[in-house]
Parts: C-alpha cells; structure tokens; sequence
C-alpha cells in the first residue's frame, strides 16, 4: 500500500527571501517527516496592497536561488501565474487537485500571522483541509500565540502546531531597509540572493522593481 504523501507548504512574499524563511521550512520538514517543502511566493497578496510589493518575477527568481541546493526544497508557480488576488484557500485547493486529496498539506507560517488566520478568507475550510504550523520567531509573546491558538482549537476543533525555530531575528522589512540605507545584509541570507539584489538594483530608495 502506498503512503500518503506529506508536504509542507511555505507560502510568502519572499520579499526578499532568508535565511529565516529556509531554517524555518527545514526545521518543521524535519519535525513532521515532510517528503518535501513547497515554497510558494505570493502573487498579488491582498494584505500588502498598502506597500508596493516587487515584481513576481523578482521574488519568484530569488526563492529559487536560495532554495536549489536543498533537495527537499521546491518552488511553485501556482500564485504568481494566478491573475488577481491570491488567497491561501484557493492554493490549498488547487494542490490537494494536484497531489490527491489523500495527501497531507502542512501549511507552514510564522506565528505572528496565526495570530490573524480567523481573518483570513474561508478560514473554517482552509484549517479542515490542511494542518497549519506556526514557527515561533523572535518578538512575538509566547502567552498571547498560545491564547490565539487555544481559541481556535475550541471553535473549530483544530490543533495548531507549535514549532520553536532557532532565534533568527532576520526580516524582509528589515533587508529591504538595509539595502535603502546602503548598510550590509550579507549573511542574513544566501549569497545568490545578496548578488540578485545588487544586479537588478531592487530595494534601492527609488522603488525601482520592475524586470
């Protein structure tokens, strides 16, 4: 009898990538036996429609770059070739088609964004069709992640898992500031992606994001 699959889903705006977002994406692949972590850079994400986001195209090219080294990392499409707004609801679906619905999806974030999932669109669906797992990271109060994930195991039944990620305190809002600012980012993420950015110029004071 064949096994079911296990996949873990790290969607994102990678903008820019880390190497927060690769230690995370290793460590629950590790902690849940996942066959493999599927990294899906966001198309046009409705929560950032108050920043500019960078061109697809961009984000899509780095998550690549920083993820080809390790075998168990892959990266999709599946957001960036959707025309409009793109919703975690909607991915879930469209890979349980593509994998089977016997396959088990282990939708990987960062805890600060559980915080929020009951906001998010079709959340009573999306927690039935995959398990969710919330990375713990640097600044985020242990007792309040708690409280939230308490609260939606009593309204919709479903355990939210924990994962304690080594303390990276790396963002994206952080590098993009850094690269404005001319200071270094090297080492908060991979070389390739480092390079990326000074090639197109991205993140500069100019907005200048387009391929």
């Amino acid at each position: 009898m064949e096994r079911e699959l296990k996949l873990g889903i790290m969607g994102g705006t990678f903008d820019p990538i880390h190497y927060g977002h690769l230690v995370t994406a290793e460590a629950v692949r590790f902690e849940f036996g996942l066959d493999k972590v599927i990294f899906v850079p966001a198309g046009n994400p409705p929560h950032k429609i108050k920043r500019k986001v960078t061109d697809k195209k961009h984000r899509y090219l780095m998550t690549i770059l920083a993820t080809i080294t390790n075998p168990f990392f892959e990266v999709s499409t599946i957001e960036i070739d959707s025309e409009g707004y793109t919703y975690t609801i909607d991915t879930i679906k469209e890979f349980k088609k593509i994998y089977g619905e016997k396959t088990q999806l282990y939708f990987i974030t960062g805890a600060d964004a559980v915080l929020e999932i009951l906001n998010w669109k079709s959340a009573d669906e999306l927690l039935k069709l995959c398990h969710f797992v919330a990375a713990t990271r640097p600044g985020i109060e242990g007792n309040r992640i708690d409280e939230e994930l308490n609260k939606i195991k009593e309204i919709y039944g479903k355990i939210i898992y924990k994962v304690t990620v080594p303390s990276l305190a790396i963002s994206s809002t952080d590098i993009r500031k850094r690269v404005a600012e001319g200071r270094p980012i090297k080492y908060l993420l991979p070389e390739s992606v480092e390079r990326y950015i000074q090639k197109y110029g991205l993140y500069k004071e100019d907005d200048n994001y387009g391929l």
